[in-house]
Parts: C-alpha cells; structure tokens; sequence
C-alpha cells in the first residue's frame, strides 16, 4: 500500500502539468486507456485470462470507482483543494467503520474489539494527521460540494472493500485491475463527450503517459494490498500518499509545510506503524481472508 501510494502521488504531480492542457475527463480516459493497453500486454506474458466468471462483481467495482473518482473531481470544483482531499481520505475511516459495523451485526458480542478497537483508533488517528496536514475549511454556500466530496470517500470505501471481495474470490490482480480501467475509458470518454476535447499540444500531451502507467502500477500494488493483507491496516497505510504529495509540493513546487503540517505527517507515520504492529502482535502471518 505504500508502494502504491507512492504511484498515486508521482500520478498527481503528472496531473497537475497535465491539466493545463487537458479537462478532468480527457485525464480519465487517457489514464484508462493506457492502463487497458499495458494490462492487455502484461496479461498475455503472465498467461492470465481476462475472462471472468464474475462480470458483474467487476462492473460494481468499476461503478463505485469511477463514481469515487468522478465525485472527487467535482468535489475539488466547488471545494478548496484541501477540503476535498481530506473528505475523500475519508474512505479508510468509512473502510474501518464498515469492518467494525459488520463484524457487531455478525457476530454480536463474540465480535473481536479487543482486536479491532485499537486499530479502528489507530485509522483515526492517522485521519487526525491527514487533517492537520491539510487543514481543511468550508465556508457558507459549499454543504453541496461537501456532501459530495463526502460521498467520494464512501463509494471509495465500497470499491476498495470489493477488490478485497474479488481477491478472496479469486480474481488475479491484474484482471481486477484491467475491467476497473475500461470503467475508466467509459466514463472518461462519455463525460469528454459533454464537455470536448482538447486539441494535443506538446509537451503537455507527454504527461499523459506517465500518468496511464503510474495509475496501473498504483493500482495493481493498491490491489494486491488489499487482496493479501489486514483490510483496516492497509486502509491506514493508505494515509502515507499525503505525505508523499507533500513531500512533492515541497521538492518540486516549492511549497511550504508549517509546523502543524509536520506534525501530521508524524502522525501519519506512527499510526500507520502502530496499526501494522498491533495487527502483526493480534495475528502473526494473519492470512487475506482475515480481514
């Protein structure tokens, strides 16, 4: 999951000289697209079959994905940057929640808090340090961009949780990973259809690249996370791309990162190694299917 996060934030420093010549859609679907044509390639060299005998738990993931992602992008329109961000991140506390919620209505009172009560705080704090590193606000005239960006970080909580359904149902990564991105091209190219396209000018066109490659290789790790380890322990890790996109914004944008946002980057760090550990000392060698 850090290894993916990593790919996420390199995606957004591709995206952020990308969009200077390209909309948000025209970004979905080239990221879809080159995800398409790499998966297509690597499939053929591993001798994974793209067919699937669970079509539609593929088109749910891609329904809740692209909507995750489609929300975010309009969440960042009517929000500052930071508020939406913080809301999406939002989906490993959605992720925990559900967890804590399903295991209660299951089991009842033989549900394992002594186990997951720690890392369910662990989640929030490392949430606590996404928020002081971004510090959101939300003035008068923004409750719809909130609810939206809202509803970013619960449909990214449902996606992630069905690519750990599809792993415990057997479905290579890769595999996952290709039907998500042709979910992409979808919705990139019917929103490019609204709103158009723009012409490709050089060098903004050679972003786009990156950007496709990054996305699958984010995506496969991200899946693979998700498909061999502790669901809530991942969710946490998850946290480390705000750190890596600050680090970012301070190497290459220059940014500057105040005292607050230093601590919640710390903060970032401990959760995340808490929650592996609290998880690792509850369940040595703890096996996918136990989330």
């Amino acid at each position: 999951m850090v290894l993916a996060s990593l790919f996420f934030a390199t995606m957004g420093v591709c995206i952020k000289f990308a969009s200077t010549e390209f909309n948000s859609f025209e970004i979905v679907f080239y990221r879809g697209l080159v995800g398409v044509v790499f998966l297509i390639g690597l499939t053929r060299m591993q001798g994974v079959s793209l067919r699937t005998s669970l079509p539609m738990m593929h088109v749910w993931r891609s329904v809740v994905g692209v909507t995750a992602l489609t929300a975010w992008f309009y969440s960042i329109a009517l929000l500052p940057l930071a508020t939406a961000m913080t809301l999406n991140y939002m989906s490993s506390v959605w992720i925990a929640a559900f967890l804590l919620g399903g295991a209660l209505l299951v089991q009842g009172r033989n549900a394992p808090m002594r186990q997951q009560a720690p890392l369910f705080l662990a989640v929030l704090a490392g949430f606590g340090g996404v928020a002081m590193m971004l510090r959101p606000t939300l003035v008068e005239g923004q409750a719809m961009g909130a609810f939206v960006g809202l509803m970013s970080g619960i449909f990214s909580a449902f996606a992630y949780l069905q690519v750990a359904a599809l792993a415990r149902a057997g479905e290579p990564e890769s595999r996952t990973v290709f039907y998500f991105s042709i979910g992409a091209v979808i919705a990139g190219a019917v929103g490019m259809g609204f709103v158009g396209a723009s012409d490709w000018h050089w060098p903004g066109a050679v972003w786009l690249l990156p950007i496709g490659l990054l996305a699958v290789f984010g995506q496969l790790c991200m899946t693979r996370a998700y498909s061999s380890g502790a669901t809530m322990v991942v969710a946490n890790l998850q946290y480390s791309g705000i750190v890596f996109a600050a680090l970012y914004s301070l190497t290459i944008f220059g940014d500057h990162l105040p005292l607050m946002g230093w601590l919640g980057m710390g903060l970032i760090i401990v959760s995340g190694i808490t929650a592996t550990v609290l998880r690792d000392r509850a369940v040595p060698n703890a096996p996918a299917e136990d989330h």
